[in-house]
């Protein structure tokens, strides 16, 4: 949608005009001094003694000056507006392919790059800036994209599946074990419920302006930890981090939970430390026993609906897929460092760096 203003002059003309303008400014400018010298030539009849001619008078040499100087500044804007014209359109070159891309990119085309060749200078950076920006911007669509589209299958599968097990069951009514059926639909339903509350607990996780406060890292993690039927092997120091706390309990809570359940079923180990850096910064970090994943599978478990294959899942529980996705966003918003790696032995080891608390 284009803006309702009034027509102009394009940038390169306003510049071939600037530039045409400063010229012929300059040429004035060589012309007033000339007549100023001028002024010390005297206007009368002057006889040169060597050969008896006359030397020129002011009225003479003014009256050549008028006729060159009018040719010279008619000269000037001549090639003032040819080469201002030329040099316009090469320096706002830049410019330009810099608005095709944002043309292009206002219709939906974000793969577009500027891809500027030459030099670094202040428009050559803008349009890195650019291209950064749209990569940035596409990757963002995509993941929505990506994250829509696994929401809609989440949230249909389940719904899905329960409306065929009915329509069976009305259809066969004597053939049904309620014994069979009404736990698969629980099951199915508790799946339905467990999806929607971890999209709710993602957008809200996604919100900067929740209230904060000073809160005990190692405490959380304490009450977590002491909350869950497995055993986790703990070392804990008190760090204190400023944080929402349901959000932080929220983090740990799918940190610890997460851990657990993607456990080995027989001889698996779980491991949650705190401790503060050497700069102040909590650290929380938990690791589990597992089967063994690459470093680029597990750059992508923070993504929504996210599931590594390979994974073992200690109880059959397949869990929503968004558990770390909602620790991503708890942690961005506390502006905390989240790193997601591969054990050498096999598993996952998960770490969460706050930013230090400075004192009041």
């Amino acid at each position: 949608m284009r803006s309702e203003r009034p027509p102009g002059l394009s940038l390169r003309m306003q510049l071939t005009l600037s530039y045409t303008g400063f010229l012929m400014l300059a040429g004035a400018a060589l012309f007033a001094v000339m007549l100023l010298v001028l002024r010390y030539v005297p206007n009368e009849n002057l006889m040169i003694i060597e050969n008896g001619g006359f030397a020129p008078r002011r009225t003479d040499l003014l009256e050549v000056a008028l006729r060159f100087s009018a040719a010279g500044l008619i000269f000037l804007a001549v090639v003032g507006l040819v080469a201002g014209w030329v040099l316009a359109g090469r320096m706002l070159r830049p410019l330009e392919m810099i608005t095709q891309a944002a043309q292009a990119a206002s219709q939906g085309s974000l793969s577009h790059r500027i891809a500027m060749p030459g030099r670094d200078d202040e428009l050559h950076r803008l349009a890195d800036t650019f291209d950064q920006m749209l990569a940035r911007l596409e990757r963002a669509f995509e993941e929505q994209r990506r994250f829509t589209a696994n929401a809609s299958h989440e949230l249909r599968t389940p719904q899905t599946v329960m409306k065929t097990m009915l329509q069976v069951a009305r259809a066969n009514p004597e053939a049904v074990d309620l014994h069979k059926l009404l736990p698969r639909l629980q099951e199915m339903n508790d799946r339905s419920i467990d999806t929607h509350e971890a999209l709710l607990q993602l957008a809200r996780a996604e919100r900067e302006d929740l209230p904060r406060q000073p809160c005990d890292l190692a405490e959380v993690v304490q009450a977590v930890v002491g909350s869950e039927s497995a055993s986790v092997s703990v070392s804990l120091t008190a760090a204190l981090v400023h944080a929402n706390p349901p959000l932080l309990h929220q983090l740990v809570e799918n940190l610890v939970r997460n851990a657990v359940v993607h456990n080995l079923p027989e001889d698996g180990r779980i491991w949650a430390d705190v401790a503060v850096g050497p700069d102040g910064r909590a650290r929380f970090t938990i690791a589990n026993t597992g089967e063994p994943i690459t470093a680029d599978v597990a750059a992508t478990l923070t993504e929504p609906f996210v599931r590594a294959r390979g994974r073992v899942r200690s109880g059959g529980h397949n869990g929503s897929g968004l558990g770390l996705a909602i620790v991503a966003s708890i942690a961005r918003i506390h502006h905390a460092d989240l790193t997601v790696a591969p054990r050498p032995d096999g598993g996952l080891m998960v770490t969460v760096i706050f930013p230090a608390v400075t004192g009041d």
